[in-house]
């Protein structure tokens, strides 16, 4: 170790420097040597040592402090090295010449950040079946005592092979979507896929149509990649694909949510189907499926998947285990048309180098050993209760003020006022409920929006949704008596003598 001047000349500073070994800079459970050194620096950087100046001797420090004397020794070996004191041999220990200053400013203001809703009626809750959980924890537990090399190096940009073969078997059987598993490519979630994708195959500034209403997460994504979104409504049959063509002849790309269209809940027609892909065709263009929780289909099997009935030719299909699964596995996925893997692939090299490989073994036992598909199954189930208790609970406690269509697939549904009411009627009654959830018209772009509520009734109690349910019913009944009342009185009064 480094021999530290202990300072035996005669010190130009006072023998004891004030130290405040307790205060906010101090690290909660540290060891007395890094509480030394950040109560040195502390008063380093605020001006109580002053630059040129010598540090009390170790032994007077260790004496003032009550600190071992080797404690002393390294907090100075410590500033000496981050360039807070400099050592001169015979002299001793003194503050550098040069320090940063610290600014007395006012105490930081908390950062305002949209937390993610969790509470009843909140969007992006899932459950899991218990026995699936704890196959998913006897088979990461496996993975993990069985840990190999293939965590120790970077790994494939687009992920593990055997889990992206699984997800290419998956796509076939559940989504009549024949892929090579070399098509795959693991993400984050869709947002993630989203990025990755636009980044490869858009320039800035470049338009791509977005559904209106429509899911404001991909908006914000496509904006970020400096893409410009094309507001183009939403009607019975899904996405006006004339509409896109009059609005934005020159759009790049297309997003759409065609299975489960978010938030309305529509599903594309076959014509409106056939129509955008002719158009991307022609146009030369891409379509991103969001295919978000297909999986969930309450009334039959799922739909073909337009990426299906493209053959990945110009559909780029997103996925994700956020909700088959859950949210905090943070795995989706890509299945991508072949000429678009190159550019795909070096794209996500660049951006975060590969995925995470820990838990993807785990996800593809899951898949391959029949699992997943048995969650699915008792899930289905679950959330169809949850579903009908939730649309029940809002028709009947709201006197018929709100109109509940129970949706076919999926984790959420809408419940719409007549289109003549107000918008502030329907956020009036969601703060007067005091629920989560969203205001439908927040999913709107340009399209006049439409008032009422997108609920999220997957992962809750029952006993919590229909007790919320009919906290907002009622609060929407008053809401609207109370907006009636004033415009009663209006038509009522005379005018004149």
């Amino acid at each position: 170790m480094r021999k530290i001047p202990t300072n035996l000349a005669k010190p130009i500073s006072k023998p004891e420097l004030p130290l405040d070994l307790t205060g906010a800079h101090i690290t909660e459970g540290s060891s007395s040597q890094d509480r030394l050194y950040q109560a040195l620096c502390h008063a380093i950087t605020g001006g109580v040592a002053k630059p040129g100046e010598a540090l009390p001797p170790s032994r007077i420090l260790a004496k003032q402090t009550g600190f071992q004397r080797n404690a002393v020794t390294n907090a100075y070996e410590r500033l000496i090295a981050d360039g807070f004191a400099v050592a001169r041999v015979g002299s001793g220990t003194f503050v550098a010449a040069r320090i940063p200053t610290r600014t007395n400013s006012k105490p930081a203001k908390a950062i305002a950040i949209d937390a993610p809703q969790r509470g009843t009626l909140a969007l992006g809750c899932t459950d899991i079946d218990e026995q699936a959980l704890r196959r998913f924890r006897a088979f990461a537990g496996r993975r993990l005592r069985a840990f190999g090399a293939e965590h120790l190096h970077y790994g494939d940009p687009r992920g593990s092979h055997e889990l992206r073969t699984a997800i290419a078997n998956h796509l076939l059987s559940a989504r009549g979507l024949r892929c090579d598993p070399d098509q795959i490519m693991l993400t984050s979630g869709t947002q993630h896929g989203l990025r990755i994708v636009l980044s490869a195959i858009l320039k800035p500034g470049e338009q791509i149509w977005c559904e209106d209403p429509g899911y404001p997460a991909a908006r914000k994504s496509i904006e970020h990649c400096g893409a410009r979104p094309v507001s183009v409504p939403v009607d019975d049959f899904g996405l006006i694909v004339a509409r896109g063509r009059a609005t934005a002849p020159s759009a790049r790309a297309a997003y759409v949510t065609p299975s489960h269209q978010f938030p309305l809940g529509v599903q594309m027609a076959m014509p409106r189907r056939l129509e955008l892909l002719d158009w991307a065709k022609d146009a030369g263009a891409w379509i991103f499926e969001d295919d978000y929780d297909s999986e969930f289909r309450y009334d039959g099997a799922p739909l073909l998947s337009l990426a299906g009935i493209d053959h990945l030719q110009r559909v780029i299909y997103m996925g994700t285990f956020a909700k088959t699964l859950f949210p905090g596995l943070r795995i989706g996925y890509c299945a991508l048309p072949e000429r678009l893997i190159g550019p795909v692939t070096t794209a996500r090299a660049a951006m975060d180098r590969f995925p995470g490989t820990l838990m993807e073994g785990a996800v593809a036992d899951m898949l391959n050993s029949g699992a997943f598909a048995a969650n699915l199954r008792k899930m289905r189930n679950i959330y169809r209760e949850a579903r009908d208790a939730l649309a029940t609970t809002l028709t009947d406690a709201s006197d018929g003020q709100l109109t509940v269509p129970v949706p076919s697939q999926g984790l959420h549904l809408v419940a719409k006022f007549a289109p003549a009411t107000s918008l502030e009627i329907a956020a009036k009654a969601k703060a007067a409920a005091g629920v989560e959830g969203w205001l439908l018209a927040d999913t709107y772009l340009r399209a006049r929006p439409a008032p009422g509520f997108v609920l999220g009734f997957a992962g809750h109690p029952i006993r919590e949704l229909v007790t919320s349910a009919e906290r907002l019913a009622k609060a929407s009944a008053a809401s609207l008596r109370a907006h009636r009342k004033p415009a009663a009185k209006t038509r009522g009064t005379r005018v004149g003598g």
